[in-house]
């Protein structure tokens, strides 16, 4: 590299020699907004563009179920995501975002319930709700009769429950979340 008196290729202001140029330019992008936010869309209008028979009717079994655990309503989270609820979370890097705290959502040919499964109970839970796949957070099945849907709601309440405690408190929207409504 030629010697460029200290001048670096990325800025004007002189570089000591041996040290490491500072780029200049424009500043780095604002962080990400998060794109799973609550919407004024239709719950109705995406089942509508989405869901064949079979899956309406599932979706329509786990609103009704969503809605008593959570006691919140029906809403749409980003273009395709049907939430009931919310809770605020803030990761160890400091970003903090809110997310639904039960949802669900139509994936082509697959159904998907959105939970937090970790710990014993949640991982026998899996074992015993019927057949499904699962990857992180999403548990994939094809039909709601494949399931036991008693182990269904027993696994999103513990969903919540495991929100509410590592967020050390009760998530937004809901007075008693975990707990179903009366």
């Amino acid at each position: 590299m030629a010697n460029d008196g200290g001048r670096s290729q990325y800025s004007r202001i002189a570089t000591p020699p041996g040290a490491v140029p500072l780029r200049s330019g424009p500043s780095p992008p604002p962080m990400a907004t998060n794109k799973t936010a609550p919407t004024d869309a239709s719950v109705d209008g995406y089942l509508t563009a989405r869901a064949n028979a079979q899956q309406r009717a599932d979706s329509e079994a786990l609103i009704a179920l969503m809605r008593r655990i959570t006691g919140a309503p029906p809403t749409m989270w980003g273009p395709s995501i049907v939430g009931f609820g919310a809770y605020r979370y803030r990761y160890e890097s400091g970003r903090t975002g809110e997310a639904p705290l039960a949802a669900f959502a139509i994936r082509g040919r697959d159904m998907v319930v959105y939970l937090h499964c970790e710990g014993e109970r949640q991982q026998a839970l899996l074992a015993a709700v019927g057949r499904h796949r699962m990857s992180v957070s999403c548990l994939y099945f094809k039909r709601l009769a494949d399931l036991d849907v008693a182990v269904l709601e027993a696994l999103i309440v513990g969903s919540i429950d495991a929100v509410r405690e590592r967020e050390g408190r009760r998530p937004a929207d809901t007075p008693e979340a975990g707990r179903p409504a009366s």
